[in-house]
């Protein structure tokens, strides 16, 4: 792909803020539920296995792999001239599975089963987005591999 994919703009959230924060220091974050530990995506505030509110942030790998995929061939908009590009599922380490993009690939060199790590594009004057890019083996975005904590 030449040209980075267009972002959306992002509601100002209070239960997703330190996502969204944590993103724009190139960290990925997950809420975790404090009373059954289920790994929850998407940012919430309360853990949809158990019903608990009582959620605590913790620093995700940045590693998964494709789950599955489609490759956009026709689109409009500001994403029209990107094509091809592909969205995926992503099933990160951790266990949750998240819709993103696979960068840095050409549509045929994504497979299922592709191991794949975090990459956090900061478009000027937007926000942060997470997106995933094919594994090299070096910790995503060059910064060392992430523990866990809160934000």
């Amino acid at each position: 792909m030449s040209a980075p994919l267009p972002v959306p703009g992002l509601a100002d959230d209070p239960v997703t803020r330190p996502f969204w924060d944590a993103l724009e220091q190139g960290r990925l974050l997950l809420e975790r539920c404090s009373s059954c530990q289920a790994v929850i995506w998407y940012p919430r505030g309360f853990c949809p296995r158990c019903g608990s509110t009582a959620t605590d942030w913790i620093e995700a790998s940045g590693h998964g792999t494709v789950y599955s995929y489609t490759v956009v061939r026709r689109s409009f908009g500001a994403f029209a001239p990107l094509t091809p590009y592909v969205v995926a599922y992503i099933e990160l380490a951790e266990g949750p599975r998240i819709l993103s993009n696979v960068v840095g690939a050409r549509p045929g060199e994504v497979a299922i089963g592709l191991p794949v790590e975090l990459v956090v594009e900061k478009p000027e004057g937007g926000p942060a987005v997470y997106r995933f890019r094919p594994a090299t083996g070096e910790p995503p975005g060059g910064a060392e591999p992430a523990g866990s904590g809160k934000p």
